[in-house]
């Protein structure tokens, strides 16, 4: 059965348009990573799945419903986790779990969610004094309620340190072993990369690219991360990586100390390598390794990207 089924939806806002003819369809029992930069178009589209707003044209269906007469079973069946939500100052942490359990006619047992996101020891003390990193724990527990058909986790480890974001990466797994669909937003691409079946990723209010990590990488056969260790730092380090910059099959420079970290396709390292050298210093050494997320990510999304076309 399929999850989420979005087809040929456009949205507008007056004369912007958020979302340009969008079709994505998300399984059910995957774990699917929804990516893009702002502004493209991703709260717009959980907001439609949520029936939060309605579409300009097109139909949006989760569990083969329709999000706009059926939204109430739709959300009794959905766990959110939104991004940037507002708790109650004035309620304990097990108040906002109980409210949750009744609202949705569950059976849960609030401090087991509770200690299941690890706040337990907060239980009783109100929301208004929790850290942000507690208040997304408290607002994934009441997402977990009912144990949902599916869970929609918008910049879930937001706030979280690493222990709490490997924690919720357990939990995402725990609940997708159980048989949940996980529809996962996320910047941390990291994450994303760790837990996720299959990626989209929206650019302009279009998906330009869908495929697992792999199938992403095997898309652009040529595009590779070359590490580049430098004798030192160049003395116009800003000027020369505005040169590497702008090499044509170049996505990407990062510096790390005096090693450079260049995303770029494979007929480019040689340019790269004697730009490297014009700025008056020697490369010491340097690697080649699998595009990671992060690096399709800013190939697919950067302007030079256009021509990657959109893979199904």
């Amino acid at each position: 059965m399929t999850a989420i089924d979005i087809s040929g939806v456009t949205k507008r806002y007056g004369t912007e348009l958020a979302l340009d003819g969008l079709d994505l369809t998300v399984e059910s029992g995957e774990i699917y990573g929804f990516l893009g930069p702002n502004g493209a178009g991703k709260s717009t589209t959980i907001n439609l799945v949520l029936d939060f707003i309605r579409p300009t044209r097109g139909d949006v269906r989760v569990f083969d419903l329709d999000v706009r007469s059926d939204s109430l079973e739709i959300r009794n069946r959905t766990g959110i986790l939104p991004e940037g939500a507002t708790l109650y100052d004035r309620l304990t942490g097990r108040q906002h779990v109980e409210f949750a359990i009744e609202s949705k006619a569950a059976d849960d047992d609030p401090d087991e969610l509770l200690e299941r996101v690890g706040i337990a020891d907060a239980a009783g003390k109100k929301a208004g004094g929790y850290s942000k990193g507690m208040a997304q724990r408290l607002m994934l527990a009441t997402a977990l309620v009912g144990e949902p058909d599916l869970l929609i986790l918008d910049e879930p480890s937001t706030g979280l340190d690493p222990n709490g974001a490997r924690e919720m990466r357990e939990i995402i797994r725990e609940e997708n072993a159980r048989g949940a669909t996980i529809f996962f937003s996320s910047h941390v691409l990291g994450q994303v990369e760790a837990v996720c079946d299959r990626v989209g990723i929206l650019r302009d209010g279009h998906l330009i690219a869908e495929d697992t990590i792999d199938g992403l990488r095997n898309s652009m056969p040529t595009q590779t991360r070359l590490r580049v260790t430098l004798d030192r730092i160049p003395d116009d380090s800003a000027t020369a990586l505005e040169a590497i910059e702008s090499i044509d099959g170049v996505s990407s420079v990062e510096p790390e100390g005096r090693t450079l970290v260049v995303a770029c396709e494979d007929r480019a390292k040689t340019t790269v390598l004697r730009r490297i050298e014009d700025h008056g210093v020697s490369v010491e050494d340097f690697e080649t390794d699998d595009s990671s997320l992060e690096d399709l990510f800013v190939a697919y999304t950067s302007n030079s990207a256009g021509s990657a076309g959109v893979i199904q």
